[in-house]
């Protein structure tokens, strides 16, 4: 299967991408919060029950960003995640970045690492089945930021992983997420992500990145958290699909909408009215966490006898943004 295709696969419609690639420090958050051990056997069981709601798996979710660690892990009955992923005709990727660092000499602003031995990484990923990979870029908003320098820095990591991807046979998910920490408006978050798009495809260009076998992974147009004016759900699919417009190649086969702290059905209702309402150039959908994970852990609870109430969580939130990934979704199809 060529490159563009498994790109086109990634965004079918209908179906989005499940991110469980949670590093051990951030999936332990997720496990303080319902008074779960964060070990390896808890984690490899929460994850190996989503993967096995295969009625969520099989019709919402085209692929699952993994952990370095789960990569590698197998279920119970002793069958590897991969496989399990698989099984449920979903794609396997892998995240592999090293997370964001101070950047030096820029305070309060990040660079992504993980650059070097990506090469060798990438090619023992794609033996362990990874089909794809992402990286993700962190820019912040606030007085005096971002400056130049640390767009262009992460602008120029997410290139070259996006280059090193593509030369072993992966996709790459470009995620250049601007934050919607912060006081700022509607508008703010436009201008600074509308410069952060145009830089990164500058970039990709420049390093000779074939856009038409990678995915985008970028933030909505939304208001801070802390604004006191948020923007209502039709003013963010207004600007979200004008600033994607204005600097995403048509070329590029799907966009797939990181929830970036959103509530779950925020990012629902979100994703929804961009597509109920606009014709686009290319299929938007979700690459959601959280905003697709919440309710099952906390339904879940490291409960063995809470399976299946967790996976029909699961479940019920995978069907509600694959429906809105088609326009589909309505307010009252949230009652269950």
């Amino acid at each position: 299967m060529t490159l563009q295709q498994v790109a086109i696969d990634m965004v079918r419609k209908g179906q989005g991408i499940l991110a469980a690639d949670e590093s051990t420090a951030t999936i332990k958050k997720r496990f303080d919060s319902i008074n779960v051990e964060n070990n390896e056997i808890n984690r490899r069981d929460y994850r190996e029950m989503l993967f096995s709601t295969k009625n969520a798996m099989q019709d919402y979710v085209s692929g699952v960003i993994l952990f370095e660690e789960t990569l590698s892990q197998k279920a119970k009955n002793d069958q590897s995640l991969v496989e399990l992923i698989k099984a449920a005709d979903s794609i396997p990727g892998i995240k592999v970045d090293k997370g964001a660092k101070p950047l030096a000499g820029h305070p309060g602003e990040t660079v992504t690492e993980g650059l070097d031995g990506l090469r060798e990484r990438l090619e023992a990923y794609r033996e362990q089945g990874a089909k794809f990979a992402k990286w993700r870029a962190v820019i912040d908003i606030a007085e005096g930021l971002p400056t130049w320098g640390a767009v262009k820095a992460n602008a120029h990591a997410l290139a070259r992983y996006a280059a090193l991807c593509q030369e072993n046979s992966i996709v790459p998910i470009v995620e250049p997420e601007v934050l919607m920490d912060g006081d700022h408006t509607i508008d703010r978050c436009f201008d600074v992500t509308s410069f952060v798009l145009q830089t990164t495809f500058q970039e990709l260009f420049d390093a000779r990145v074939d856009l038409s076998a990678i995915v985008l992974k970028p933030n909505m147009i939304v208001s801070g958290k802390k604004c006191t004016t948020q923007a209502s759900v039709d003013e963010v699919a207004e600007k979200t699909v004008k600033c994607l417009k204005q600097h995403v190649p048509s070329i590029v086969p799907g966009i797939a909408f990181l929830s970036g702290g959103q509530s779950d059905i925020e990012a629902t209702a979100h994703l929804n009215a961009m597509n109920a309402s606009y014709d686009m150039p290319w299929n938007l959908t979700y690459s959601y966490g959280r905003a697709l994970q919440a309710a099952a852990l906390k339904a879940w609870a490291g409960e063995v006898e809470n399976e299946a109430k967790a996976a029909a969580a699961f479940f019920h939130r995978a069907k509600m943004n694959g429906l809105a990934s088609k326009g589909e979704w309505q307010a009252d199809m949230e009652a269950v």
